[in-house]
């Protein structure tokens, strides 16, 4: 119009399709699950390659993807192709090893378990991976590593005439002793059974060592203890490759990888007196590019953003992330479901994602005057608060993720359902999953009404509302629940836990 040009405006991505992957660890009909073997924490590594899970037990279990090949020869094939290639992504298990074992407080008459809560891959040196793991009280720094096997070949010995633990001094037929070495010879007599080789000294030569296996070895480097007080909830990695937080219910540390003998308090929300303590901190993380810049999140459905620049202990925010509960709304329950559980930032550090009991929000750190999308998971629910408060279910903390492009994010929900969401202006996308070799046997029929989603606009995706059913109509089960998953960092695929059952999907 009047000479300018007109912006054409992008369409939504179509709703991905979710398929089958692999399943690591699967149930047969009617099998008991054992309480240590409930996976209680999964994260990718930056690259994708590897995937570690964390159980109940204190064991971290590595997998590697083996999918991935050099397609070198095959180049001009792959150009002339009209399609892209779909790799179907599959790992394999890599190793595992027990990270955790429990333990007694003596003084406090406390005991902790092994619970792994939170693993955080660190960046590789010399063909070696790193990670962190925590469970309530402790944090180790790992490295695990191929080493080759060594064997010893070449010997001048022929094992046919080998005797004992090889001496070849002693004959077949003398009786031995305890060393190998024989009861009527003194030590070091050759036995007439046993010739030089032909040249005879000049034959001699010295045996060689030879490394043809590799196995893997798992190494704690360092441990990071006594420096919290309460339980902690977080771990995460800073982008400058050298320090990392660590956060509990009222305090977040901060650590030099090298030093696991001091940390640094940079947060303190304890009051002097408990009896005025109002909110506690649920989830902290770095920003991925700043290193300066960190978020955690409140019991009161608030996110802080910090800047480590401003002062050495932060207690005041840069910025303050809220949502505004309507007056009339606020109930017994309005605090329990608004206590954030798991909070991620974006690959690019533009978006935060949080997860309360009830929502997904997505926030921009440039607006601090509310989400700028709300994703509705648990919206039919609310009916049954009540009946959530008595068997504590209302208490369940369930984990986010985002997509490695930030145009999707996901959760998960009772009945080892999950749910993805489409983030971009004009999506519609909210697909329900069930973690089973048939992903899609639940899915709903999309909705027939668009909404209009605006990066600016704050925006809400809602489900159905009868108490009865989820999101799809299905009786839920409050038993089975899908608490933790993880978005690969490069591709739409995502892995998820099921009680001691590993799902991966792909789309």
């Amino acid at each position: 119009m009047n000479g300018g040009e007109v912006k054409e405006v992008e369409a939504p991505a179509e709703p991905l399709e979710w398929r089958f992957s692999q399943v690591f660890g699967e149930r047969t009909a009617g099998e008991e699950v054992q309480e240590v073997d409930i996976i209680s924490a999964i994260e990718f590594d930056k690259t994708g390659d590897h995937l570690a899970t964390g159980d109940r037990g204190g064991r971290v279990v590595l997998f590697e993807r083996t999918d991935k090949r050099d397609h070198g020869g095959y180049r001009r094939d792959l150009e002339m192709m009209d399609h892209p290639v779909r790799t179907h992504p599959e790992f394999r298990y890599k190793t595992e090893f027990q990270s955790h074992e429990p333990e007694f407080d003596y003084l406090k008459s406390l005991e902790i378990e092994e619970k792994i809560n939170k693993i955080r891959w660190c960046q590789t040196a010399n063909n070696a991976l790193f990670l962190l793991s925590t469970n309530d009280k402790t944090i180790k720094f790992w490295k695990i590593q191929e080493k080759k096997v060594k064997k010893i070949c070449d010997m001048n010995i022929d094992p046919s005439k080998a005797t004992g633990n090889g001496n070849p001094a002693c004959s077949i037929v003398k009786p031995y002793v305890t060393n190998g070495g024989c009861a009527d010879r003194s030590y070091g007599y050759l036995s007439k059974d046993f010739s030089f080789p032909a040249g005879s000294f000049a034959a001699l030569h010295f045996p060689t060592v030879h490394s043809n296996e590799t196995s893997l070895s798992a190494r704690c480097r360092r441990i990071y203890a006594h420096a919290h007080d309460y339980h902690i909830n977080s771990i995460s990695n800073n982008s400058d490759g050298e320090t990392f937080i660590s956060a509990d219910d009222l305090r977040i540390n901060l650590w030099n990888l090298e030093i696991s003998n001091q940390s640094f308090n940079i947060v303190d929300v304890k009051p002097t007196n408990m009896e005025d303590l109002t909110e506690v901190i649920t989830s902290a993380e770095f920003h991925p590019t700043h290193c300066n810049m960190l978020a955690y999140s409140s019991s009161k459905g608030s996110i802080r953003l910090i800047d480590l620049r401003q002062s050495a202990l932060c207690d005041s925010h840069a910025k303050l992330f809220e949502g505004m509960e309507a007056p009339n709304s606020k109930s017994f329950f309005t605090e329990i479901i608004a206590s954030i559980s798991d909070i991620k930032f974006g690959k690019d550090g533009r978006y935060i994602l949080s997860r309360d009991y009830m929502n997904l929000k997505l926030w921009d750190i440039n607006m601090d005057s509310g989400p700028v999308a709300t994703f509705q998971v648990h919206e039919y629910l609310r009916p049954k608060l009540c009946d959530l408060y008595e068997n504590d279910s209302i208490f369940d903390k369930f984990e986010c993720c985002l997509s490695g492009d930030g145009t999707r994010v996901a959760t998960g929900s009772y009945s080892n359902l999950f749910r993805v969401f489409g983030c971009t202006a004009g999506s519609t996308e909210a697909t329900t999953l069930e973690a089973s070799k048939n992903p899609m046997r639940r899915q709903a029929p999309a909705p027939s009404r668009p909404r209009s989603l605006s990066t600016f606009a704050r925006v809400s995706r809602r489900g159905p509302e009868s108490p009865a059913v989820d999101a799809n109509g299905n009786a839920f089960d409050l038993s089975t629940k899908l608490l933790h998953l993880a978005w690969h960092p490069t591709e739409n695929s995502l892995a998820c836990a099921a009680a001691n059952s590993l799902y991966m999907y792909f789309a």
